[in-house]
């Protein structure tokens, strides 16, 4: 049996011998409003930028149902700046939880997407839209989900997208380029169906698409001796692509934010099956190279 040492990595956590050390790039975080709540919720920003620091996190993709939870973090540039983090903002395309199934056909939403640009936040200016859901692939072609793909692909932003494999074709579709200017980020890479060589055919497809790992079934398995291991078809993928998947916690709800710990020493284990420079390109520097990050 392999012998591994505990040991207490430079990110001031603790974490076995074999495991991931370095830096993190959270490529899918909300602070929704149940979180702080005008500071006044159970995760407040002191919170919240504690547990991204015990755990080695010096970035984030920040967006929120709705968008102040973000520009809350956005405008604590001295609290990021003391926990080593750096807020990427992301236009999230709810107001409610009612938007999340009419958006897509929702005028006021494109307003607000457009009021949202003009204002930007006080970290700087947005740097992509989402995330969003689509709960049928087809509703990827309602007008404002149209709209809002080819202004993505105008104007660079990326897209963090909650849809399945159908869906990614059709929004792919929606641009001028036909998928291969918009950088879209497939939030949890095929939630609900789509397998590793499905994953593979879209990648090959679109070379812009990128994946992020957070709630994928079927990415880990447990070995004979109990421990967390990619699972062989995911291993093979992730070195195939080394530099087109990150990873997130998806803090989408109050106990994500209890677990986040757990979540990220989750990826800090199956990161360590990788070699090292694969493990550190999914970890942060896929993400950090997209929005120009040291």
């Amino acid at each position: 049996m392999r012998m591994v040492a505990l040991v207490f990595a430079a990110t001031g956590t603790l974490a076995w011998a074999a495991d991931y050390t370095g830096p993190i790039f959270d490529a899918h975080l909300h602070y929704n409003e149940e979180a702080w709540n005008g500071q006044a919720g159970p995760h407040p920003l002191s919170d919240v930028l504690a547990r991204m620091q015990r755990n080695g996190v010096k970035a984030v993709i920040a967006n929120s149902r709705p968008n102040a939870g973000t520009l809350t973090l956005a405008a604590a540039q001295l609290e990021t700046r003391k926990a080593g983090v750096t807020v990427v903002p992301f236009i999230r395309l709810y107001r409610n939880r009612a938007d999340y199934s009419s958006w897509f056909q929702d005028p006021t939403i494109f307003d607000m997407v457009q009021t949202e640009l003009a204002r930007g936040t006080p970290a700087g200016p947005y740097r992509g839209l989402g995330e969003f859901h689509l709960y049928e692939s087809a509703n990827a072609m309602g007008p404002v989900a149209r709209k809002l793909m080819q202004l993505a692909e105008e104007k660079d932003l990326f897209v963090l997208a909650h849809v399945d494999d159908v869906a990614v074709d059709l929004l792919m579709g929606n641009t001028a380029g036909k998928g291969q200017k918009l950088r879209l980020i497939w939030a949890h890479t095929g939630i609900g169906g789509a397998d590793p060589a499905r994953v593979d055919e879209l990648f090959a497809r679109y070379p812009l698409l990128l994946g992020e790992l957070s709630y994928r079934p079927g990415l880990t398995c447990t070995d004979a001796s109990g421990a967390e291991k990619l699972c062989p078809p995911w291993r093979a993928l992730l070195l195939k692509y080394p530099d087109r998947f990150m990873i997130g916690s998806d803090t989408w709800v109050n106990q994500r934010w209890l677990y986040y710990d757990e979540l990220m020493q989750g990826y800090r284990r199956w990161l360590g099956d990788l070699p090292d420079g694969v493990a550190r390109n999914i970890a942060w520097n896929n993400g950090a190279l997209l929005f120009g990050l040291k």
